[in-house]
């Protein structure tokens, strides 16, 4: 009998080993079904590593990218509101392969007439005014002459090549192949442009007019026809812009002759090459005191820009700027504007920061905008690399824009003067952020075409870090030395009300930037507010800002893509996150962690036994024999209790059983606040791991040694959960008004 029960389990042993298939391959294997598929690792989501992009999120050996080098002349024509210009591009081939054609980006020709933007926008029509605007800027578009008009496309001996529009992209047909790793091409052509007035058409450049003095404040970007990126994952990045999905583009290196009226002042990308000859001696004076100054100095005073403003010259100036390892030129131009700036210190290197502004924009932006913008750099520098570039730029245009070393930012009193403190605040707030885009996407070069949440998620988060340093700064205003600074979306707490719409009418963030509603708590908030939890909730600061700043080192200057970022934060903390990816970034379920029940267990003793009638959760006793059997069988296996052990299993111990339920579906650590009968009360925070055998009910066992008289979980509103009504025990007693009108609605169901 005994060798047929061993045969038999020999079979068993032999038939699960059978049916056990060895691994082929690092994919994981389908899971049981009690395991829950919310822990299993991201697979097939992510790439595979190879030469290129390794699996750790690292550059790979052979990791390569395009370069594309300019030459720019333009001149705005601020009779007609045309720029015109002519161009020069040096592309270098540094892929494995030889390319016969290149794909450039016409952004302008979005608001072409015939724009497959145009068409394809829906639009409602009702009698609201929002409606009116919609429709007024529709027709506007329908009826004016913008995009691109493109001529003189030739090679460098002056020779015509041949291409191809295909809306805002553009096709250049090459005699022969770029060759494979180092080859190069040079081409130019020439093109203008109608500049739209922003406020009444939109898009993220133009000019706005002033109708007091008649002048423009222009802020120029998207302007010139730019190189699309070519790479390891993709190819050519040439999806169509639709207004939504911002830029992919490639790094090099610019030199631009700005040719606009000899009364403008211009800011720009890069640096200015010919200061003297455009600026005036006393300008210069203040532009190199403004260098070494700890506050900002102004170099173009207001009283200046006031006079210019009554007598517009008919002369020109030319204004030469050169910026290197940059993907992107834009600028700023007018005779209204006032200019100061500052140098800051970063990693040991002096910065300038500056700021470009109308006098609507003062007092507000010659207080505070430089300011912002140096302090911008530094809390940025420190949670990921030294800033690299020489400028930094705010210009005060009505608008949030960001391009290497310059941005444009709203924020201007009202007719009075006055600030109110939400266009403070959202003055601020929209500076630290645009700036911040000089770190993300501008140096951190993600594809924004394809993944919004890549730059905006990430730079929303350090913005946050930014606006939580504002309080200890001398400069800052009182209210927020007093207060801090107001918190923002990012905030768990504040991001609920997006979170309870229901998932199956939203997307994950892991979308193409043209294909999400409610885009931006989609690529603004939810990410940024994902990262606020996984640095102050899951992994902690520590762990956290070391991989975040090793991505962030890792690809400074290069392409990266989700799964880079990925696997740079969990290799570089040792902490396996893909159950949060896969749960925040690929899925749209809520937090909803319910505490269904509490359940309390003590040793006997005649005198808890007494006052078991009194306490809130009414005990069930192990007897003291169960403890007496326990302890003779762990001395009978030659174990011994020691005093601690001793005192946990005596009647002076409570041991509470809390029942959890997922109802939301997103897996969270699970933080319980305990409030003790003396007043006092202690935080418990359970990882997310305690979900890996069932994502749906969990129990947990929490020992003390004083009395709980309520449980409370996620108390301090860490884990955006969306109905906290279930979050205590025992529950809150409702309402006699509410029982009232709960039956009443009960009754007018049935």
């Amino acid at each position: 009998m005994k060798k047929l029960l061993l045969l038999l389990l020999s079979c068993i042993t032999v038939n699960a080993l059978a049916q056990k298939k060895p691994s082929t391959s690092d994919q994981e294997a389908p899971l049981p079904k009690y395991v829950s598929s919310k822990f299993a690792q991201l697979g097939q989501e992510l790439p595979t590593p190879n030469v290129y992009r390794t699996g750790d999120g690292s550059p790979g050996p052979n990791y390569w990218q395009q370069k594309a080098d300019y030459k720019i002349k333009a001149t705005l024509d601020e009779a007609k509101n045309v720029i015109t210009g002519s161009e020069t591009i040096t592309y270098y081939n540094n892929a494995p392969i030889p390319l016969r054609y290149l794909w450039i980006q016409l952004d302008q020709n979005r608001f072409a007439g015939d724009a497959t933007a145009q068409k394809a926008n829906p639009m409602k029509l009702t009698k609201s005014n929002g409606s009116v605007q919609r429709l007024f800027r529709w027709v506007s578009l329908t009826k004016d002459d913008y995009g691109y008009t493109i001529s003189n496309v030739k090679d460098k001996s002056g020779k015509k090549l041949k291409y191809t529009i295909n809306g805002t992209m553009m096709r250049l047909e090459l005699p022969q192949p770029i060759k494979a790793k180092g080859g190069s091409f040079t081409f130019s052509l020439d093109w203008k442009n109608k500049i739209r007035e922003r406020l009444k058409i939109g898009g993220r450049g133009g000019y706005e007019h002033f109708p007091k003095d008649g002048n423009n404040v222009y802020a120029i970007a998207q302007w010139f026809p730019r190189m699309c990126v070519y790479d390891d994952v993709n190819g050519w990045q040439n999806k169509q812009f639709l207004g939504r999905g911002e830029f992919a583009l490639t790094f090099g290196d610019y030199e631009v002759a700005l040719t606009v009226p000899a009364d403008h002042i211009v800011g720009a990308t890069g640096e200015l090459q010919n200061a003297k000859k455009v600026l005036s001696s006393e300008q210069i004076k203040r532009w190199e005191k403004a260098k070494n100054a700890k506050n900002p100095v102004v170099i173009v005073t207001q009283k200046e820009a006031e006079a210019k403003e009554k007598t517009k010259s008919t002369q020109t100036k030319t204004w030469i700027f050169k910026a290197k390892n940059v993907r992107d030129f834009a600028f700023t131009s007018s005779r209204k504007l006032i200019w100061d700036a500052m140098g800051v210190n970063v990693g040991g290197k002096n910065v300038w920061a500056m700021s470009y502004y109308p006098k609507e924009a003062n007092p507000l932006w010659g207080n505070y905008s430089t300011h912002i913008v140096a302090h911008t750099l530094k809390v940025y520098s420190k949670y990921t690399f030294d800033y690299p570039y020489p400028v930094a730029i705010s210009v005060e245009a009505s608008n949030g824009m960001e391009y290497p070393m310059i941005c444009f930012n709203y924020g201007r009193p009202n007719a009075q003067g006055v600030t109110s403190a939400r266009m403070r605040n959202g003055m601020f707030g929209v500076i630290i952020h645009e700036v911040g885009h000089n770190f993300f996407p501008m140096i951190v070069n993600s594809d924004e075409r394809q993944w919004t949440w890549m730059d905006e998620g990430l730079n929303s988060f350090v913005q946050t870090l930014a606006e939580r340093e504002i309080q200890s700064l001398s400069w800052a205003p009182d209210v927020y030395k007093k207060n801090g600074f107001p918190e923002g979306s990012r905030n768990p707490k504040n991001i609920i009300r997006y979170m309870r719409i229901d998932p199956k009418k939203m997307v994950p963030i892991m979308s193409n930037s043209e294909s999400i509603p409610y885009f931006g708590p989609n690529a603004y908030s939810k990410p940024a507010t994902a990262l606020n939890i996984l640095r102050n909730t899951i992994m902690g600061p520590e762990l956290f800002d070391y991989a975040f700043r090793e991505y962030s080192q890792k690809w400074m200057f290069k392409h990266p893509k989700p799964a880079d970022f990925f696997r740079t934060m969990e290799d570089a903390s040792g902490v396996d996150l893909d159950w949060f990816w896969r749960g925040w970034f690929y899925s749209t379920e809520p937090c909803d962690i319910s505490l269904e029940g509490v359940k309390l267990f003590q040793v006997e003793s005649d005198k808890n036994k007494t006052v078991a009638s009194k306490m809130v959760f009414k005990p069930t006793f192990y007897t003291q024999d169960q403890i007496n059997n326990i302890t003779a069988i762990v001395k009978r296996r030659g174990l011994t209790l020691n005093k601690g052990d001793k005192e946990a299993m005596s009647p002076n111990s409570f041991f509470y059983q809390l029942d959890f339920k997922n109802k939301g579906g997103l897996l969270m650590p699970i933080i319980v606040k305990m409030q003790y009968k003396d007043g006092s009360q202690q935080n418990v925070k359970i990882p997310a791991e305690i979900w890996k055998k069932d994502p749906v009910k969990v129990s947990k066992v929490l020992m003390t040694k004083k009395e709980v008289v309520k449980f409370v979980v996620d108390p301090n509103g860490e884990t955006a959960d969306i109905d906290t009504k279930n979050n205590a025990f025992p529950r809150a007693e409702m309402s006699k008004s509410g029982f009232k009108k709960m039956k009443e609605k009960k009754g007018s169901q049935e």
